[in-house]
């Protein structure tokens, strides 16, 4: 072991400076770059937003997969310190590799501002997020335990504040890059062609990957680095084979039961092995019930952030987008973990209750199980505010007259009067098999059947504007708008083609008496023009819309005043959301406040009980459990199709909750153990056994000197 001079500060290591600097660096690097990715992905490759979220969770899944790599390199090959240099510059070109694969200029040769060869940036993205799966997920396991390591004996408490302080980084680096990337993105850049600029985005993440390297390497002379042990996961795979092994060839009765079904190992390893391969799958058998806390905890990224789009996001005067809901758990627990650590458990020291880390851990499942009944009560608020949607073999129909006569409308089982520039009261719901006849009249002219094969499950807008003459569209909006966006569409009453531009998006050659599709527009005021050869020149042409508020969709219908100039007239196809986001603000506390007594606690746990060999291999482990979770979602989300999503965060809840029950009889029967002691044990027995070895004499002696 090469033990150099211990500087210390405060009581703590100084080289954990380096350590969590590192980490808050390599934190912000890999934040900022997946909080584009999925952008990045649907807007620059132009992949659809199936194969995008795919390629993403499979990202994902990779770098919780990889650090077992990184722990095998580590505890067997290269130790702790060579691993995260060697690996974090791996990680480091992978970051740049992927900032070059965003420059447009790089196959662009005729300056239009699109790639000339797509293949060419996907697969140079594919290189870069492949070698950053490796770096990130490889150093993961190592980091941590390597700053575990810089404690002497008897510094637990200040190993157990260190880990706090070390998820304080993670999360303080995740919060400044979710903020600050998106704001790089929206810059406008390039040689020939300006847009959103991916290579500066990714780019800083990359420099701040480098830098993460530099401070790591600096420290270099201050840390406690151990020698690997040579290829230790091989040595536990055989041995626990072994046992498995000798166990079923003395299954009769005549051989005796042993203690531990390890303990069959004994011909073929040595005890220390043995007890050491125990400590491990002790401590892997609990965490079996882990992923399902994971399951939930990474829901925040998908189903929430989802959740978020069906409400509002006026807070105050502020505004938020519903994918900036995400920070408020980096936000919190930055706030918590010092609370946590500082106030709330020394106070429930003071009362005198023992609060264990498996204890802890079993509250964080229960916290996190009941974020989601709260997140399920939220969901049955937003649910009574949302439209009725057309099902089965339902049509809806609703009428809408843009013509200037009285019009009387008659539907199966009603008869609707309309005035001129009138909707009916919202959508009509009709079997599609008992839609039989709809007939448009009005004063002093004959009746007209509309005669049109509506859809079934889908939404229409009936256009009337004369006796006779009638238009159905079909709608295209069977969900409330998605990320919390406005669809708006236009109709045109002039006799002539117009063409609408609103806020860089063009609605093109609407035609007479018809409607646009829908485009979509985030929150706030949008200034249109209208563009047409049968508007007068000396006519105002620059609209501005009412104020959007987020998943609303209006139709706009463009109508001629006498002097020839248009006039615009609002009409709602779909409400705003009106629940507001704040209301998510309970839910993520609650799974913050999970997360805090979970996830800081079973890092440090996982730490404490490993022999001082497998550490690197324990926090891999349990590294794993995140990664399954992230499996668990993909599962049960494909399998049980809810047709309520209030119905899918109870099932969650409630297997949370089974789990947290099996986990807490689990953790009754664990008995916590100190490596350091035991391994020390070991060494007593073997230096007892060298000493008897070469003076035979020793024992004897000794035993003769306790009897006089």
């Amino acid at each position: 072991m090469g033990m150099s001079k211990s500087w210390s500060c405060l009581g703590y290591p100084l080289s954990i400076f380096f350590i969590v600097v590192n980490e808050f660096c390599e934190r912000f690097s890999y934040y900022g770059m997946r909080a584009l990715l999925i952008l990045y992905f649907t807007n620059f490759i132009r992949w659809d937003d199936n194969l995008s979220t795919a390629i993403y969770h499979t990202f994902v899944a990779l770098c919780y997969l990889t650090p077992i790599l990184g722990a095998l390199i580590a505890d067997s090959w290269l130790g702790k310190f060579k691993t995260i240099v060697s690996l974090s510059i791996v990680y480091t070109i992978g970051q740049v590799v992927l900032s070059v694969s965003s420059i447009t200029d790089l196959t662009d040769h005729n300056h239009d501002g699109t790639p000339d060869s797509p293949p060419v940036h996907m697969a140079l993205s594919m290189v870069g997020l492949a070698l950053i799966a490796l770096g990130t997920g490889g150093i993961k396991p190592c980091v941590s335990a390597f700053g575990g390591d810089q404690f002497e004996e008897g510094q637990e408490k200040q190993r157990n504040r260190f880990f706090s302080i070390f998820y304080l980084a993670i999360n303080a680096g995740s919060l400044l890059s979710t903020i600050i990337t998106p704001m790089l993105r929206v810059q406008e850049c390039g040689i020939h062609s300006k847009q959103a600029c991916y290579p500066l985005a990714f780019g800083v993440p990359a420099a701040l990957m480098a830098v993460a390297l530099m401070v790591f390497i600096l420290g270099s002379g201050m840390y406690k680095k151990f020698q690997p042990q040579g290829n230790i996961m091989a040595k536990v795979v055989k041995c626990i084979g072994f046992a498995i092994k000798n166990r079923f060839r003395h299954r009769s009765k005549t051989f005796p039961k042993r203690e531990h079904w390890l303990d069959w190992a004994k011909e073929k390893y040595d005890e220390r092995l043995i007890s050491q391969i125990k400590m491990v799958t002790r401590v892997m058998f609990l965490y079996i019930p882990l992923p399902m806390f994971w399951a939930l905890f990474d829901q925040q990224g998908s189903r929430w952030t989802l959740q978020a789009t069906t409400m509002s996001g006026k807070i105050g005067t502020m505004e938020i987008q519903p994918d900036q809901m995400q920070t408020v758990n980096a936000i919190l627990i930055v706030i918590m973990v010092p609370i946590f650590d500082a106030v709330l458990y020394p106070l429930i020291a003071k009362c005198g209750f023992n609060f264990t880390s498996l204890k802890k851990m079993t509250v964080g499942m229960f916290l996190a199980s009941m974020a989601f009944v709260v997140a399920a009560i939220v969901q049955v608020e937003i649910d009574k505010t949302l439209p009725v949607f057309p099902n089965g073999n339902e049509v809806q129909i609703k009428v809408l007259n843009i013509g200037n006569n009285n019009m009387s409308i008659s539907l199966p089982g009603e008869i609707v009067p309309l005035d001129p520039m009138s909707q009916t009261n919202g959508f009509m719901t009709f079997d599609v098999n008992k839609l039989t006849s709809i007939n448009i009249s009005s004063p002093g002219s004959p009746v007209t059947a509309v005669t049109d094969s509506f859809e079934q499950g889908q939404r229409h807008t009936l256009l009337v504007w004369a006796p006779s003459h009638y238009q159905v569209v079909k709608d295209d909006l069977n969900q409330k708008p998605e990320k919390g966006e406005n669809g708006i569409r236009f109709v045109n009453t002039y006799n002539e083609l117009i063409t609408i531009t609103m806020s860089g998006k063009v609605f093109a050659n609407i035609s007479s008496y018809n409607a646009s599709t829908y485009q979509f527009f985030p929150s706030g005021s949008k200034g249109y023009t209208i563009d047409s050869t049968e508007i007068p020149p000396q006519c105002q042409t620059n609209f501005n819309t009412l104020y959007l508020e987020f998943g609303s969709a209006y139709t706009y219908v463009i109508q001629k005043k006498n002097d020839g100039c248009p006039e615009v007239k609002t009409f709602e196809d779909i409400a705003a959301n009106t629940v507001n986001m704040a209301l998510q603000i309970p839910q993520y506390f609650l799974l913050t406040c999970g997360e805090v007594v979970f996830s800081v606690t079973g890092l440090e746990f996982s730490y404490s009980q490993a022999p001082s060999n497998m550490k690197s291999v324990l926090q891999a482990g349990w590294l794993l459990t995140v990664a399954v979770g992230n499996i668990i979602v993909l599962i049960v989300a494909g399998a049980g199709q809810f047709s309520k999503q209030w119905a899918e965060y109870i099932l969650f809840a409630s297997l949370l909750l089974v789990v947290c029950v099996i986990f807490a009889i689990m953790a009754r029967f664990y008995t916590y153990v100190n490596p350091a002691e035991i391994e020390a044990q070991f060494d007593e027995d073997e230096k007892k056994t060298r000493l008897e070895k070469s003076n035979p004499y020793f024992m004897s002696e000794a035993n003769s000197q306790t009897q006089m």
